[in-house]
């Protein structure tokens, strides 16, 4: 599908208003916890707003509001360094988040079992935790799905490697009765997807499954920098997200998912980083385009309860 002048010339006319006004908007994107609601702007209601869209929508012409590091909520479980999340996993898939970055290691004393860590920082839940977190949620909203990349930390001394790995997700899925839970292969449609976790297998397998990539491949158009030099790391950050965001405006018939990471550490506070983004490059890019159609793609972030207003752009971005 192409692009009419006019529209890409609005488009980029947006861009500028974006790039002038970020500085000026301090705090604009700010939210407090309590602030989060259960409509987006547009009155939709942010745990079932995947069960408005027609089910033979592909998930590749979406905008899916997600989550980095998804179950680092706690700074006691590492450092401030390793604190992405205030929200539990049943309250950011409540709000309207629906991709989730899971990240395992080996669990001290359970030969079969994994448990989620930032690196080498176990987060105190296991594998199957978030995984009846998630059935439960999908079981009371039918209509949603959720993406979930699952990721191979091999990070400390609960490292595993690719057959260990494999050997116990095998584990989850037979053992454990969680099989019928995912969609394993290829791109679905909401209609297939619904009531399911779409695996996204960040891992090393032979089974043929949507493979992860933090740059790009046949199923990924990732953008995922976290850390870079130079005098003002987070304006070349906040360019990189733009020019994502830009990069799958422009290309509406792409056959890969579009990936954005708004989070980056590089040096920074998660949530200091986060907020300069949002106030600086997110928000006024969103902002400036709150009636212009696009398919962005997985978006994951740090601390939306802090970004409620950029977590609810993100959703209403499919109702355009």
């Amino acid at each position: 599908m192409g692009i009419a002048r006019r529209e890409l010339l609005s488009w980029g006319a947006g861009f500028g208003a974006a790039a002038l006004g970020g500085l000026a908007l301090p705090g604009s994107a700010s939210a407090s916890p309590s602030a989060a609601s259960s409509t987006t702007p547009r009155g939709l209601p942010t745990d079932s707003w995947m069960s408005r869209l027609n089910g033979s929508t592909s998930l590749l012409d979406l905008t899916i509001p997600g989550t980095h590091d998804s179950c680092c909520e706690n700074p006691a479980y590492g450092t401030e360094w390793s604190h992405t999340q205030n929200w539990g996993l049943p309250q950011q898939l409540t709000e309207g988040v629906r991709f989730l970055d899971i990240r395992c290691n080996g669990l001290q004393g359970a030969p079969d079992e994994l448990g989620i860590y930032h690196s080498d920082n176990y987060q105190h839940i296991r594998l199957q935790d978030v995984l009846d977190q998630c059935r439960s949620f999908l079981r009371s909203h039918p209509g949603e799905t959720v993406l979930m990349r699952l990721r191979n930390e091999r990070a400390g001394g609960q490292a595993l490697d690719d057959t260990e790995f494999m050997r116990r997700i095998n584990h989850y899925l037979d053992g454990l009765g969680y099989r019928d839970l995912f969609h394993f292969y290829g791109w679905p449609t909401l209609a297939t997807a619904r009531g399911k976790v779409v695996l996204i297998a960040d891992f090393t397998n032979p089974w043929g499954l949507i493979d992860w990539s933090s740059g790009e491949n046949g199923y990924f158009d990732t953008q995922d920098l976290w850390q870079t030099g130079g005098t003002d790391p987070l304006g070349t950050k906040g360019q990189r997200i733009v020019a994502q965001f830009d990069k799958a405006f422009l290309n509406p018939g792409y056959s890969k998912m579009f990936v954005n990471f708004l989070s980056y550490a590089g040096g920074y506070w998660p949530k200091t980083s986060s907020q300069t983004l949002m106030d600086r490059s997110i928000y006024p890019y969103l902002n400036a385009r709150t009636q212009q159609r696009a398919r962005f793609g997985i978006v994951p972030m740090d601390f939306p309860d802090f970004h409620v207003n950029v977590l609810q752009m993100l959703i209403d971005k499919n109702f355009i």
